[in-house]
């Protein structure tokens, strides 16, 4: 394992180890900031779209799929080549992967070329997200690094839908392609902090006994966690400009809403990486959940402004406060990194199925959103109670 790996894993003190472990923060905040920017900038990239190639709305929505999906697909063939690779380089192929996609897409003229090179760029971009997670679960303090995870993708997300606009107006949707890939040269120096390849457990990290550690039914039950949330939180957060619109909240009012509980976001994210391990783990867990049912069960009965701002806001708090603390629960029951490919694909799942099934609870009960918050609550229950019974039995 290379000196840059045994800094990742060893508390051995020094400047040299040091560098390290920040170069190595730094390189999983940055390459898994920049991977999912377009999705993070999904209103202002769609809205490029259609007025510079006149797409509607089934085909732009046709492309934001295929880049999700092929990023959640991208888990599948990491159950093999992760465990086997060497990370660092498998990162330098990945990114130069991630860079000509990029390149391509602003060269193509059709859109199935486009279509075809998105879904290349995300499939070059879920492998890197892969490899930050299972990086990312090899440090002494996960909840930490899953924290400023979190808190990198909310920031450039923010500074996308910013700057795009104004760029997009003058050189078209190529800012965004172009952005992203002059992003990602800036970021492949530094994969050379990343890990060489999956290491052993750590004595300095919370330990899982020994039923838990090599029991494939715990990690199953770590998935379905993970699903319910993301069913739970993407169903919810899809259709709040909707139930603003229901009960009375106008366009203009809910957007600014909504965009200012991304700050939101980012505050919860930077709680969470205060805290890190300083609060025992189940604590932290439980007040993120009941926070999150806490905002879906404000926003029934049709809310006014002030109760919707309340909820939106304490809702997108609660979520990327939480959600670095499940990371971290999960990411010690599989060393080798295959558990995280299969949260990034989970995680896909559940942003995929949250709005779809959604959709379907609000259009059969007449355009109500009663029944779909109850559920929210209930799946956000479901998925605090295996979390819960997962700390139970590993003991963290």
């Amino acid at each position: 394992m290379s000196d840059f790996s045994q800094a990742a894993v060893s508390p051995v003190p020094g400047q040299r180890i040091a560098d390290s472990e920040r170069g190595l923060l730094l390189a999983i905040v940055a390459f898994a900031a920049v991977v999912p920017a377009v999705l993070l900038m999904a209103p202002a990239v769609a809205g490029q779209l259609a007025l510079q190639f006149g797409w509607g709305p089934v085909a732009i929505g046709n492309l934001f799929a295929a880049e999700l999906g092929a990023m959640s697909l991208a888990s599948l063939p990491a159950w093999y080549w992760l465990p086997r690779s060497h990370w660092q380089r498998a990162t330098l192929v990945a990114g130069l992967g991630f860079i000509a996609a990029n390149l391509a897409s602003l060269m193509v003229a059709s859109y199935t070329g486009l279509l075809v090179c998105r879904f290349l760029s995300a499939l070059a971009g879920g492998s890197l997200m892969v490899l930050c997670m299972s990086a990312a679960a090899q440090t002494r303090n996960p909840d930490r690094v899953y924290s400023l995870w979190v808190m990198g993708q909310l920031v450039l997300g923010a500074l996308g839908l910013i700057l795009l606009p104004a760029l997009s107006a003058r050189y078209g949707i190529a800012a965004c392609y172009a952005g992203l890939a002059g992003l990602m040269v800036l970021c492949l120096p530094l994969a050379r902090y990343l890990p060489t390849g999956a290491s052993p457990q750590r004595s300095s990290q919370p330990q899982a006994t020994p039923e838990v550690g090599g029991d494939r039914r715990w990690q199953v039950l770590g998935c379905a966690a993970v699903l319910s949330f993301y069913i739970s939180l993407s169903g919810v957060w899809t259709f709040a400009g909707g139930l603003a619109s229901q009960a009375g909240i106008d366009a203009q009012q809910s957007g600014n809403i909504l965009a200012m509980a991304t700050l939101l976001g980012v505050v919860g994210a930077v709680c969470a990486a205060l805290l890190g391990q300083r609060i025992r783990r189940v604590h932290v867990l439980l007040a993120g959940y009941l926070m999150m049912m806490a905002a879906i069960l404000l926003l029934l009965w049709q809310p006014a402004m002030p109760r919707f701002t309340v909820a939106t806001f304490l809702f997108k708090f609660a979520w990327t406060f939480v959600l670095p603390f499940i990371l971290a629960s999960l990411a010690h029951l599989d060393r080798g990194g295959r558990m995280m490919s299969a949260i990034n694909l989970v995680i896909g799942a559940g942003l995929a199925i949250g709005p779809a099934v959604a959709g379907q609870i609000i259009a059969a009960n007449g355009g109500s959103f009663q029944l779909l918050l109850q559920l929210a609550v209930a799946m956000a229950a479901v998925s605090l109670g295996m979390m819960l019974w997962l700390q139970r039995r590993t003991r963290v």
